[in-house]
């Protein structure tokens, strides 16, 4: 066979190239290049791969060194473009070129000094970093990981050994190359003296081992040349064996495999074309094979375009449509170890891979990093935001620069670098952390609870305290300061606030429909037989005083009749508001969902009934305490007015301080403090109006007589 491509050289001129380095992805335009094919991958693929690679390390901040021409500004666009649709960062973009002043250059290594970024994305020809590594070893900018596009070559004997210094980590893209059969026997079997067919072989040989050849012409240039101490004659002996990876740069064979591939497809391309086809486009020529002389570039080509073969790796070898081969690339390693120069392989690149996720396959234990980083090394503007908290990008920086905010309460965020807080569902809500959704807890004011057991205790030691004076009064119903008071709205006052301390209890537990419906009826008619029962005892105190004379119109009145009227006059006006509430819009059980919680409470329906009934009640007790406020001075050691005034003072200071309370809290908490206003005002009443009476009928019985109600001077100072 390559006897026949000897013969086809010719001939095959007009087919211009299958190129083996060419990557100007223009050239895969089949318009424009119609007979350009070539077994090296294009620009466009090595930029893609170069955006996927810096994607599955991780990385988000990265700088950019490209060469200061069209191919590497228009690589340099596509690169950046990916690496911020991918989300992305990249902290600077700096042009390269060997022509760059010392000046230009410092100033590049400047940049890349005073950055945070740690991984450099290098898209230029290797001769045009030369000088740039050099700068940066001595600056002391040894710290960064170059990722190198398939364009920088790396051939170790252009760098100086700072410039290694600085490459040592490198991860780096080279088209995928196979192992070359034959190619290393024939590296072995190059001699001066066996070979005779390269001419240049033994000039190779002067210049690898630093020798000389004897002088066989004494005419020739060499024999006019001084011989020099140091100069050593050659044998032919020398350790070529060893030197063969250093001397050929055997590590990357990338370049000499694709023309490999270059020479075989062309040959398979002949070999189907002088293989006597029988299809209707055959170049039988009345029955005869068609000549390799008659072969024309038009045909040659469009056998080229089919050619189909396997190479001795395997891989299946095919041109598409634009005269590329399938590109793939193999990801290398520099590795720097005691001065030694090693190319590693750790990995591969096939943007045709299936499924997806194994396009690009890694080892990345294999991966040996500069003597800065032990591991995969991290390249982020920011530390990335743990779960419970949000990016909020920083004013005038890239997107990849930004702060992390908690969440607010009731907002979550399950993973890292979260761009906003998602909001609980209306029956969960946010843990501490904010980084998970728990269900809320249904509140309510309960018996188990500290303060439900507090206010219970509270609720029975004032019941069976007001029960013992109520008793108190039973037993001492016949002695003249009972009398004094009215017997008969005594106990209805003691028995309504024995209900007023226990309709506390129906605040707490569980709200029910039955409950709700209760709770202020129970509350609201009960104090207004309290606060009824004091302004019937107010009016009556007045008329007592008033009616002294036999003969006195007011004497009348002193009867049971306006008690009686008053208290039942106040019990029906409040029961017809609760019967209108109860019509209208009666309370309900429902749940509140608040910020953290959900509150089983008592939805009091049309609030205005609700302040309709305290409103009543309030009105009862401003009317008792003015009465009993203008009737204060009347005379007698024991008037009850006074007693009345300061009842209705502390009761009225009670509800008055009840209501912004009752409105600023929420939940549990709202109910408590009811329960705290009824208590209060309930303990108010019984200790003004009726422990005074208690302290002098159990402990100073001497006083419990008419004269000293009355204010008779000469009795008191007989009895004292």
């Amino acid at each position: 066979m390559s006897q026949v491509v000897f013969e086809c050289g010719q001939n095959w001129r007009s087919l211009k190239k299958i190129s083996h380095g060419a990557t100007l992805s223009a050239l895969s335009n089949k318009i424009n290049f119609p007979s350009f094919f070539r077994t090296m991958p294009s620009n466009l693929f090595q930029n893609i791969a170069l955006i996927q690679l810096v994607g599955r390390f991780g990385w988000t901040w990265v700088g950019m060194l490209v060469v200061d021409n069209d191919v590497g500004q228009q690589g340099a666009q596509v690169i950046r473009a990916g690496i911020e649709r991918n989300g992305g960062c990249i902290g600077f973009l700096e042009k390269i070129h060997l022509s760059y002043s010392t000046q230009k250059i410092k100033r590049v290594v400047d940049i890349i000094k005073r950055s945070s970024v740690n991984v450099i994305v290098l898209h230029s020809q290797e001769v045009h970093v030369k000088a740039l590594l050099d700068a940066m070893f001595d600056e002391e900018v040894t710290g960064k990981i170059f990722i190198s596009s398939a364009s920088f070559i790396i051939t170790p004997g252009l760098f100086s050994k700072k410039a290694w210094k600085v490459l040592n980590g490198t991860i780096g893209l080279v088209p995928s190359a196979a192992p070359l059969p034959g190619f290393e026997k024939f590296l072995l079997n190059l001699h001066p003296n066996a070979n005779t067919t390269y001419p240049f072989i033994r000039l190779f040989w002067e210049k690898a081992f630093s020798c000389y050849w004897p002088v066989e012409n004494p005419d020739s240039e060499r024999s006019n040349a001084p011989i020099l101490k140091e100069d050593v004659t050659c044998t032919g002996e020398e350790g070529f064996r060893s030197e063969i990876a250093q001397l050929f740069e055997t590590n990357d064979l990338s370049l000499t495999y694709h023309a490999y591939l270059a020479v075989y497809a062309y040959t398979h391309t002949l070999h189907s074309l002088l293989g006597c086809p029988t299809t209707s486009e055959g170049y039988f020529n009345h029955g005869v094979c068609s000549n390799i002389n008659d072969a024309q570039p038009k045909k040659v080509l469009r056998f080229l375009k089919k050619t189909n073969f396997h190479t001795k790796s395997g891989e299946v070898m095919k041109f598409n449509s634009e005269g590329d081969l399938p590109a793939s690339y193999d990801i290398i390693n520099i590795q720097i170890i005691n001065g030694s120069f090693n190319l590693v392989k750790v990995g591969s690149i096939d943007p045709e891979a299936q499924p997806p996720r194994e396009k690009i396959s890694l080892n990345v234990s294999a991966i040996l990093w500069n003597d800065h980083l032990l591991q995969v090394p991290i390249s982020i503007c920011s530390n990335s935001c743990r779960p419970g908290y949000r990016k909020t990008p920083l004013e005038g920086r890239p997107i990849c620069c930004y702060d992390c905010i908690p969440c607010s309460e009731g907002e979550i965020t399950n993973y890292t670098d979260a761009d906003k807080c998602t909001r609980c569902p209306s029956d969960q809500w946010s843990n501490g952390e904010r980084d998970r959704c728990i269900p809320k807890v249904i509140e309510f004011l309960s018996y188990n609870e500290p303060l439900g057991i507090v206010l219970v205790i509270a609720v029975a030691m004032m019941s069976i305290l007001t029960l013992c004076i109520l008793i108190i009064f039973i037993k001492y119903q016949d002695t003249p300061i009972i009398k004094a008071t009215n017997r008969e709205l005594s106990y209805i006052l003691l028995v309504s606030l024995i209900l007023c301390f226990l309709c506390c209890l129906v605040f707490i537990g569980q709200p029910s429909k039955f409950s709700c419906l209760l709770r202020q009826t129970f509350f609201s008619v009960a104090f207004s037989i309290s606060i009824s029962s004091v302004l019937a005892k107010t009016i009556m105190v007045i008329l007592a005083f008033k009616a002294t004379g036999m003969n006195s119109p007011l004497r009348k009145w002193l009867g049971p009749t306006i008690p009686r009227n008053v208290v039942g006059l106040c019990i029906i006006l409040q029961t017809s508001i609760c019967f209108l509430w109860f019509h209208r819009s009666p309370p309900f059980p429902t749940l509140n969902n608040q910020n953290y919680k959900i509150t089983f409470e008592c939805n009091e329906g049309q609030k205005e009934f609700f302040y309709m009934t305290l409103g009543f009640m309030g009105f009862l007790a401003m009317v008792s305490f003015l009465v009993a406020f203008l009737a204060r001075n009347l005379p007698g050691s024991f008037n009850e007015a006074k007693l009345i005034t300061f009842s209705m003072l502390v009761f009225c200071c009670v509800w008055i301080s009840f209501i912004p309370a009752y409105l600023s809290t929420s939940g549990k908490y709202t109910v408590a403090v009811q329960i705290f206003a009824i208590l209060a005002s309930s303990a108010g009443l019984l200790s003004c109006i009726f422990l005074p009476k208690c302290y002098i009928i159990l402990l100073r019985p001497e006083r419990n007589n008419r004269d000293f109600l009355s204010g008779n001077k000469k009795k008191r100072n007989f009895d004292n």
